[in-house]
């Protein structure tokens, strides 16, 4: 039997937060699913194409490395009914903190009532990915501020690229 976790976010961008509980997650399951949340209102930096694109060329190795399938989807529904579609027994999710842990388990609770048949699996950031969000990544990268420390060198060439081009 396959063990299936989905791991949705925005990932816009990828930072070396998502890699991280990527690398975590294989380890734990035979195929992960990265769900990328699309939602008509709001405007991300880069397209779902394109952020499918760079966790593809990031996170493939790793999930490779660590002997897990890795598939990239869109979804614009709820994280439940994602899960469902791709067979997934796991929801994975990262915790940096305190803070990220009040709202996870909210979550959790969300999703368990919807979906009893997917268990929330949360995975610890290590202590140089604590500090990441995807958030600050693209405000320092929007200041011209070097995000290299923060996210995999293909992001951070696009970042580069992106902000470039608006200024």
């Amino acid at each position: 039997m396959t063990r299936t976790a989905l791991y949705a976010g925005s990932f816009d961008p990828v930072t070396n937060g998502h890699l991280d509980v990527v690398r975590q997650a294989c380890r734990l399951v035979d195929r992960l699913v990265i769900a990328i949340g699309v939602h008509p209102g709001k405007a991300p930096l880069f397209s779902a194409e394109e952020r499918a694109a760079l966790l593809t060329e990031t996170c493939g190795p790793v999930a490779q490395a660590e002997g897990a399938t890795l598939e990239i989807v869109t979804f614009n529904d709820l994280a439940v009914s994602a899960a469902r579609r791709c067979a997934a027994a796991i929801f994975i999710r990262g915790l940096r903190d305190g803070t990220d842990l009040d709202y996870e388990m909210q979550l959790a609770g969300m999703n368990g009532a919807m979906a009893p048949e997917v268990q929330t699996v949360f995975l610890p950031a290590s202590i140089q990915a604590r500090p990441i969000t995807a958030t600050l990544v693209r405000q320092i990268a929007g200041m011209g501020g070097d995000v290299a420390p923060f996210v995999p060198a293909p992001v951070a060439e696009r970042l580069r690229q992106r902000f470039a081009a608006h200024s």
